[in-house]
C-alpha cells in the first residue's frame, strides 16, 4: 500500500521588507518594544500592490523545481491552500497549474483555510496517495493577508506577513504521517474573518464578535483567540497521541502554527514541554498562516533540528474555528542523504 511522504519544500516571499524600526518611524505613538515582546516578531514580509497568492504560489513551485531538481511533468495533482485567491473563481490553482506548465492530465484544487491548512493539505494528499488517485502532489500554502490589512491597524499590521510554500508530496513504501486529527467549531467564525467580498449581502454578514478598533478589512478577536487556542490544542494532540499509539515521551517536537510568541508560550506551559521541544520561529517571517508549518519544517531541516526517524506533532488552529494535527516522521531526508 502506498503512503505520502513530505518531500523537500521551498519557500518564497516578497521582495518588501517591513520591520519594527520602519513602523515605529511611521507611528512613533505605538510601543513597538512591548509589541515585539508579546508577538515575537520584529519583521515580515508584504506583498507588493498587484502581487497576488497565485503569484506567490508560483514563485515558491518554480523554486521547488529548480532547487531540488523536480520534474514538474511528474505532478499529477495541485492543492492550493489560500484565504486570499486571485478571484471568487475560477480556481486558483487552475491558474498555477497552467503558469507552472504542469500536465493537463492533473488534478488542481483550492481550499479555504488558513492556520490548519498544512495539515489539512497533508490528509488530503494523504488520501489521494493511498488510494492510488495521485503519486506526487504539489501542495501549496500561499497567503497575502496584508491586502486585508488598513495601514493604521497596530493589532494586525505589526503580526501578519504574506508568503508561500511549495511542498512536494510524493508516494512512499513507508508510512510517515498517522493520527490524523481534525476540529471545527463554526461558533468562532466571528473572532477571525473577513465578511465582505462573497456573495452574502454585507448587511446579512457575520458580525465581528466585539466592536471594530480599525478600518481594515480583516477583523481579528485575539483574546477570543487564544483562549479557544489554549483548551483545543492540548486536547487535540492528547486525541493525536492517542490515534496514533504514542505517549508525550515519543515525541521529539512539538511543530505549533507559529501565530505569536505569546500564545506559543502559553500553550508550551499547557504542554509542560521545554523550549527545545516546541521551537518558535516567526521573529523574521511574522504569521503566515498556511505558511508557518512548512516555513517551520525548512528552516529546522536546514539546520538539522529535524532528526530523521524521529516522531514529530504538526498542529494547526485557528480561523474557522478549525484545527487539524497528525503525528509526522521525516523519512525524506534519509532518503535525500
Amino acid at each position: 500500500m502506498p503512503f505520502a511522504e513530505i518531500g523537500p519544500i521551498s519557500i518564497h516571499f516578497p521582495s518588501r521588507i517591513e520591520t519594527n524600526e520602519q513602523l515605529q518611524a511611521e507611528f512613533p505613538q505605538w510601543d513597538m518594544d512591548r509589541i515585539a515582546e508579546k508577538t515575537g516578531i520584529c519583521s515580515r514580509y508584504i506583498a507588493a500592490e498587484g502581487e497576488t497568492a497565485a503569484d506567490l504560489a508560483v514563485a515558491a513551485a518554480e523554486k521547488l523545481f529548480s532547487e531540488h531538481n523536480v520534474d514538474r511533468q511528474t505532478i499529477d495533482f495541485v492543492l492550493l491552500c489560500t484565504q486570499t485567491p486571485d478571484y471568487p473563481l475560477p480556481t486558483t490553482a487552475c491558474l498555477v497549474q497552467d503558469r507552472l506548465g504542469i500536465s493537463q492530465n492533473c488534478g488542481a484544487l483550492d481550499f479555504n483555510l488558513g492556520c490548519s491548512g498544512f495539515v489539512y493539505g497533508l490528509a488530503i494528499a494523504e488520501g489521494l496517495i493511498c488510494s492510488g488517485a495521485a503519486k506526487t502532489i504539489l501542495l501549496l500554502t500561499a497567503e497575502t493577508y496584508s491586502k486585508y490589512i488598513d495601514p493604521a491597524d497596530r493589532s494586525l499590521r505589526t503580526i501578519f506577513g504574506d508568503a508561500a510554500a511549495a511542498t512536494l508530496i510524493r508516494s512512499s513504501n513507508t508510512p510517515s504521517l498517522s493520527g490524523f486529527r481534525f476540529g471545527t467549531d463554526g461558533s468562532g467564525a466571528d473572532t477571525l474573518l473577513v465578511a465582505d467580498g462573497g456573495s452574502r449581502p454585507l448587511q446579512d454578514a457575520i458580525t465581528p464578535r466585539h466592536r471594530k478598533r480599525w478600518d481594515s478589512r480583516l477583523y481579528m478577536d485575539g483574546p477570543s483567540l487564544l483562549s479557544f487556542t489554549v483548551v483545543a490544542v492540548p486536547k487535540l494532540i492528547e486525541e493525536v497521541l492517542q490515534l496514533a499509539n504514542l505517549e508525550p515521551k515519543d515525541i521529539e517536537l512539538y511543530l505549533l502554527h507559529q501565530a505569536t510568541r505569546k500564545m506559543l508560550e502559553q500553550l508550551q506551559v499547557r504542554l509542560g514541554v521545554d523550549d527545545r521541544k516546541l521551537p518558535i520561529r516567526l521573529e523574521e517571517y511574522g504569521n503566515t498562516v498556511s505558511s508557518t508549518l512548512p516555513i517551520l519544517i525548512a528552516e529546522l531541516r536546514a539546520d538539522a533540528t529535524i532528526r530523521p526517524q524521529t516522531h514529530s506533532l504538526l498542529i494547526g488552529f485557528g480561523v474557522g474555528w478549525s484545527w487539524a494535527g497528525c503525528v509526522w516522521k521525516d523519512t525524506w531526508q534519509v532518503e535525500s542523504t
